[in-house]
């Protein structure tokens, strides 16, 4: 849906500096951007992609507003950020659904919803299952017995949800997820391990987001329970009894352990990994590749491993800079010494 840089400019709220006609279909990169497209300059690491910039009109802050080199027309905002998901949502809007039940769907005996659905190609509900209205299946997911859907649901292509998972209202569950799994938890037995059955649930709150191929282990005996509003990346680990509060952020490769808890407004940044059986606090944060194998207080952030203060990490790293040249000397010492 294409769009006038005016148009983006009443769209945004923003001053428009330039020509007003000029027509943008699309969105790109500085450095990509044709005549056509609209890119995007919020910090001065990029001046020099937009120096030579073909895009038809750049949005921009009040700090680039005067700049001589680079597209004549531009829009200028306080937030460019906040303003180019605004744009974006008005050039790409998102499909509309098929509403409807397509032919090749099987729908178990009992299975009830509310109001509209679409429910894709190839997907397959089970038994009693319940779905809020504007609900949206895509081909080939798999929703298993009893399992209970709010309104406005979106799940994936290929995505699983299986018995026992339970999701409220405006949950997104990306392609290829797995929800509701039984957990890793085995006994030593005369055979070698006898694996013990998970009977609890998986409970996905109001609002949250479960990346692609992420996976989520309903509970063994308790639930295994993700707050309202929490996001989750692509590619992480959720392990059985875990329980995640509200408004966390959870990004891609993390790994939770059995019986964690995260509370509110918590961070868990890239491939950080956390053992079973802690507690990371309120607020807190685990950097990238961070290694948890104990309590994180409210607030904190840490990294490394085992993870510790992210401040005296980082102190110890200078520490070992600092460290190598009298490495160096002290070689040279011992090395004159014993060749005098």
């Amino acid at each position: 849906m294409p769009l006038t840089a005016g148009a983006v400019a009443r769209l945004v709220d923003g001053e428009l500096i330039g020509r007003g006609d000029v027509e943008l279909v699309g969105v790109a990169p500085l450095d990509r951007a044709g005549p056509g497209e609209l890119a995007f300059l919020a910090s001065s690491r990029h001046l020099p992609y937009f120096r030579g910039s073909r895009a038809g009109a750049v949005l921009t802050t009040p700090q680039f507003r005067t700049l001589t080199a680079g597209p004549a027309t531009r829009i200028v905002v306080p937030d460019a950020q906040r303003a180019l998901q605004a744009v974006l949502a008005a050039l790409y809007p998102p499909p509309r659904p098929a509403w409807g039940v397509h032919p090749s769907a099987r729908l178990g005996r009992g299975t009830w919803w509310e109001g509209r659905i679409a429910v894709g190609p190839q997907a397959t509900l089970g038994a009693k299952v319940r779905l809020g209205r504007d609900c949206v299946v895509g081909a080939g997911a798999v929703i298993g017995d009893g399992v209970h859907l709010g309104s406005r649901c979106r799940v994936g292509e290929h995505a699983v949800l299986q018995a026992g998972t339970v999701v409220g209202d405006r949950v997104v569950i990306h392609a290829g997820a797995r929800v509701g799994g039984e957990g890793f938890r085995f006994t030593p037995s005369g055979n070698g391990s006898e694996r013990l059955p998970h009977v609890g649930r998986c409970v996905l709150g109001d609002d949250v987001e479960v990346g692609a191929n992420t996976t989520i282990d309903r509970g063994s005996v308790g639930d295994t329970v993700v707050g309202p509003g929490t996001k989750i990346d692509n590619l992480v680990q959720v392990a059985h009894n875990v329980r995640i509060g509200t408004r966390c952020v959870i990004l891609a490769q993390v790994g939770i352990a059995g019986s964690t808890v995260i509370e509110d407004d918590v961070l868990l940044a890239g491939q950080a990994g956390l053992a079973g059986h802690l507690t990371v606090h309120r607020g807190a944060r685990v950097a990238a590749q961070g290694g948890v194998i104990g309590d994180v207080p409210a607030g904190a952030t840490v990294s490394g491993y085992p993870a510790r203060s992210h401040r005296d990490v980082l102190r110890q790293a200078a520490a070992l800079r600092r460290l190598a040249p009298l490495v160096h000397r002290l070689e040279r010492i011992a090395h004159h010494d014993a060749n005098p």
